[in-house]
């Protein structure tokens, strides 16, 4: 066997991402995850390689504006669509407020979570605005309630799926909360 593939078969795809404003077209292995293609093909290392299960949210990225888990999403999958990693989060010199809102409160030790955690406050201020709730969100009073009020309970509720090893959760909960909009 020469290692090629099988007549009629083929492993790649051509893909377009849009990743911080910059469009890349890339081929990759249809198997390769969002993350890899990130970290491997574009240099955006920001978000990080923990469990690669989907389960600390170190890998965490928004894709259409929305979190996900860039461990379990294939780059195939994200044709087309835009992707904000935390390298996008800078203008110039001029931090996000979420980062400086991280910085100021020594919210990281570590930093392997940050990127992730970052990254995930911003989908989760997005979802509280459009009124998504969480499983700490008062019931509905009949009404339209419009957003959701991000307490230091939501937050910690809405952030669940980001593990910080270092135990920087009341710090992070602190910035998430100064940062809100």
């Amino acid at each position: 066997m020469d290692g090629t593939a099988p007549p009629g078969e083929d492993f790649a795809s051509v893909v377009s991402l849009q990743v911080n404003g910059a469009t890349h077209t890339l081929s990759v292995d249809n198997r390769t995850t969002l993350l890899d293609t990130l970290r491997e093909h574009l240099d955006l290392t920001g978000a990080k390689k923990g469990c690669d299960h989907g389960q600390c949210g170190a890998c965490t990225v928004l894709v259409g504006g929305r979190r996900a888990n860039s461990c379990l999403l294939l780059a195939v999958a994200c044709d087309g669509e835009p992707i904000t990693t935390v390298e996008g989060l800078v203008d110039g010199d001029r931090l996000h407020p979420v980062v400086e809102a991280f910085v100021a409160r020594d919210a990281l030790q570590c930093g392997y979570c940050t990127p992730g955690q970052i990254c995930s406050a911003l989908g989760m201020f997005e979802e509280a605005a459009h009124g998504h709730p969480s499983h700490v969100t008062p019931p509905p009073s009949g009404r339209d309630d419009g957003p959701a009020r991000l307490t230091p309970p939501e937050i910690r509720e809405r952030m669940s799926g980001n593990i910080c090893r270092c135990g920087a959760y009341p710090n992070i909960v602190d910035a998430i909360e100064e940062a809100a909009p």
